[in-house]
C-alpha cells in the first residue's frame, strides 16, 4: 500500500529543506503532495527558489496522510505557524497518532504553536531553542520522539528525510534509497583533504 505525505509550504520556506524533503521522499515511491498555503500554488523560498506546489493546501486539507512534514527557512515558518487551516490538520494528525514533522526553525515557530509539543524531545536550528517550552531540546541532527520528528536545518535535511522514509518505509527502504543517492556510511568519513596546485 503506496505511503502518502504531505509537505506544507509558504513563501519564504526553506529552498533546500523543501526540495530535498520532495526529492527524497518520492525516491521511496511515497505519494507526496506538496501544498501551499498561500493564495497561489507558486511560493517563493527564503532563498529565491521559486516551487509551483501540487495543490492548494485547502483542497487537500481533509484528505488522509500518512506523514505530514513543515520545512523550515523564514518567515516561511511563521506563516505555517499563522495557518489555522494547517494547525488544525497537524494537532489532529497528532491526536490520531500519525507521523508529523517538521525542520530548522518550523518545530519551535510551527510546531510550538500548534501546541504538539508537550513532554516530547525536539530539536530545531539551535538558535530558535529558546522559542520552545514544555519540551526537551536535543542538540542533535534528527530527533524522533514517537511519532515527532525533528530535525536542525539545511545541513541535516537530507538525514532527516531518510529518516522519514524509514519511519513509512522501513529500514530495508532507507537504505536503497540511500544507496542509490550514493549517500556514504556514516562509519566511514568521507576524505576532505584537497590538493591545491
Amino acid at each position: 500500500m503506496c505511503k502518502r505525505a504531505l509537505i506544507a509550504v509558504a513563501d519564504g520556506s526553506e529552498d533546500l529543506e523543501s526540495v530535498t524533503l520532495i526529492n527524497v521522499l518520492r525516491r521511496a515511491d511515497i505519494e507526496v503532495v506538496v501544498a501551499s498555503v498561500e493564495a497561489r500554488r507558486m511560493i517563493t523560498g527564503a532563498r529565491g527558489t521559486r516551487l509551483t506546489a501540487d495543490a492548494m493546501l485547502v483542497d487537500v486539507i481533509a484528505e488522509d496522510f500518512d506523514l505530514i512534514v513543515l520545512p523550515g527557512g523564514m518567515p516561511g515558518a511563521q506563516r505555517l505557524a499563522d495557518c489555522q487551516l494547517l494547525a488544525e490538520r497537524v494537532r489532529r494528525q497528532a491526536e490520531a497518532g500519525g507521523l508529523f514533522a517538521a525542520i530548522c526553525a518550523a518545530p519551535a515557530v510551527a510546531l510550538q504553536a500548534y501546541g504538539v509539543l508537550q513532554q516530547r524531545r525536539v530539536t530545531c536550528y539551535p538558535s530558535f531553542a529558546e522559542r520552545l517550552s514544555g519540551c526537551s531540546f536535543v542538540n542533535a541532527p534528527v530527533v524522533v520522539d514517537g511519532h515527532c520528528i525533528t530535525s536542525q536545518g539545511p545541513a541535516t535535511a537530507l538525514p532527516f528525510a531518510l529518516c522519514l522514509v524509514e519511519q513509512l518505509c522501513g529500514r530495508s527502504v532507507r537504505q536503497n534509497v540511500a544507496r542509490a543517492m550514493l549517500v556514504m556510511d556514516r562509519t566511514e568519513p568521507p576524505d576532505c583533504s584537497a590538493t591545491h596546485r
